[in-house]
């Protein structure tokens, strides 16, 4: 048996399953797991490592935790509510086990941000006040010597609400900031100071509000860097210092960045299709905007306590398209802080947030409890499924991440200055849950491919280069609907998954082992442009139903 060039079917395929098992309902709403009431702290920041665990960490001037430290971890300075402080503000969270462990971080993390650089290692940059400039990496370990490190080499400028991307070369671009317009990178080069103005977060900044932190930052499969702020995008060439186009306005008149905090994904980069496959052909990209607040809602809600209602438009901007237009789409609620993770059908999960308000300190009401699917591929009008709720609200400083076993990993939310436990009717929230889309449900065990080995050179997936996945299937593999990818683990904050990407790899030929059990043979991805080098979740998907992911390193 053998399967040559296969058609990316993630969505036709699956809702013919689904709605034939469901009888009826397209789309079963998912399932929601409290994995932990508490973890001492409030998830801001979740970052998943190539070993299965997570780092999770909010910021130090919070005020003691609820996770208490040894006395050689208490953290004295004259910044936090109390200059002596012998709890942590960082935890490494253990998938296999459902435990976790204090770490010790030193300097402030408040809204920093993050990236892997291709050994896995997690490059953590900037924060508040005395950690506004600070370098820290954590590398991953299978024992419990890992902690946090701090480099003795600085960012050039304050980093605090930046964004970080990725670079082909491993390099990580590092932007903006509030009250800061350049760009540097990491690592650094003391013999270049590469703090480079880029004055298009000056255009973009409202005086009163800003509106244009945390940038969102996509890598395009071209090697240029899709960059928007407020509601304005450009393509920009880092390596030449250079604004190469300048994308339309996004419609609807609304701010789309901290504080009127909206989310956005690169949608996936597919590598298949009808006829051979072309290595210098670039696959299509394109960018998807949700939610955001109307200019000024962040004002009335911090000085007036009058909650305008958040966005509750979608944009899609196919930034690969010679002359690009944004297609506008209605999600089923508002909503403002919002986090977008992409899942491995090539869905959109939409979660967390609220209604009415902004980012920021005591600045939102009423929660979205309801997740949403965003089916990219599917008719519009029929794109938007509203799933089963939570019963935590996710609100400012909330967070999720996918997870290699599909789980999507929800914690954090504090609207507040401080740790409040008390508020009503939104205290600090210290709990962890695992939301469950509905492709992990029982009913679809028979499509369920298990992945049994990656065999490639030296054990990475080369560009340009043919590996091979072997898997087994319960039942009997389908003549379509079989499909590969990978997809990068993300640093999650304030709304925006940096470096998130999923690329659908081509699939040049499958042959069959034994009575359940298959070989694929794959093409890596052609070059880092489409795929940094790094760690990635290798995901094999039968019939739209994935398989628990394998990590991968691309290079």
């Amino acid at each position: 048996m053998a399967i040559k060039n296969q058609d990316f079917l993630l969505f036709t395929i699956p809702f013919f399953l689904l709605s034939l098992l469901t009888h009826g309902d397209p789309v079963t709403g998912g399932t929601w797991v409290l994995l932990h009431e508490s973890i001492g702290i409030s998830a801001m920041h979740m970052q998943l490592l190539k070993t299965n665990k997570v780092v999770i960490f909010d910021r130090t001037d919070f005020g003691p935790s609820n996770l208490t430290v040894t006395l050689d971890k208490c953290r004295f300075n004259d910044e936090a509510v109390k200059p002596i402080d012998c709890t942590a503000h960082s935890v490494l969270y253990d998938l296999v086990s459902n435990t976790f462990r204090p770490l010790f971080v030193r300097t402030n993390t408040f809204c920093s941000s993050g990236s892997v650089d291709p050994d896995g290692t997690l490059v953590q940059t900037g924060g508040d006040h005395q950690g506004e400039r600070i370098i820290r990496t954590l590398t991953p370990c299978d024992d419990r010597s890992c902690d946090w490190v701090e480099l003795p080499t600085p960012l050039w400028n304050r980093r605090w609400y930046a964004s970080n991307q990725i670079l082909p070369d491993g390099r990580i671009f590092i932007l903006g900031g509030r009250k800061v317009f350049t760009y540097e990178f990491y690592p650094k080069n003391w013999f270049l100071r590469d703090n480079i103005t880029l004055p298009f977060l000056m255009h973009t900044r409202d005086r009163q509000e800003e509106n244009n932190l945390y940038p969102f930052l996509h890598l395009l499969p071209d090697g240029n860097l899709f960059i928007f702020a407020n509601n304005r995008s450009i393509l920009f060439n880092y390596a030449r210092n250079a604004v190469i186009k300048e994308y339309p306005v996004m419609p609807g008149g609304v701010s789309r960045n901290y504080p009127s905090t909206g989310s956005s994904v690169l949608l996936p980069l597919r590598l298949t299709g009808e006829g051979s496959y072309n290595a210098s052909k670039l696959p299509e990209a394109e960018v998807m905007i949700c939610g955001g607040a109307p200019p000024g809602s962040h004002i009335k809600a911090f000085l007036q306590q009058i909650y305008v209602e958040a966005s509750r438009t979608c944009g899609r901007l196919r930034v690969s398209d010679p002359k690009p237009v944004w297609v506008m789409e209605l999600m089923p609620t508002p909503r403002v802080m919002n986090d977008m993770v992409l899942l491995p059908t090539g869905e959109v999960l939409i979660i967390n947030g609220a209604t009415n308000g902004s980012a920021g300190w005591e600045s939102a009401v009423n929660p979205v409890y309801n997740p949403v699917l965003y089916m990219p591929d599917v008719d519009p009008g029929r794109r938007f499924l509203v799933l089963n709720p939570s019963r935590k609200a996710r609100l400012y400083h909330s967070t999720a991440v996918l997870l290699p076993d599909g789980r999507v990993l929800v914690g954090g939310s504090n609207p507040h200055r401080t740790y409040n436990f008390t508020a009503y009717p939104y205290p600090t929230e210290l709990s962890l849950e695992a939301y469950y889309p509905y492709y992990l449900n029982p009913v679809y065990t028979p499509f369920r491919p298990s992945i049994l080995t990656v065999e490639s050179e030296d054990g990475t997936v080369w560009y340009g280069r043919i590996f091979s996945v072997t898997f087994v299937l319960p039942g009997h593999l389908a003549g379509v609907g079989l499909s590969v990818v990978v997809m990068a683990p993300p640093f999650a904050t304030h709304s925006f998954s940096m470096n998130q990407r999923m690329v659908v790899l081509n699939l040049v030929d499958v042959g069959r082992l034994s009575v359940f059990a298959y070989k694929a043979m794959v093409m890596g991805p052609p070059n880092a442009n489409v795929a940094p080098p790094g760690y990635y979740m290798l995901f094999v998907l039968h019939l739209g139903i994935p398989s628990l992911a394998v990590w991968v390193r691309v290079r």
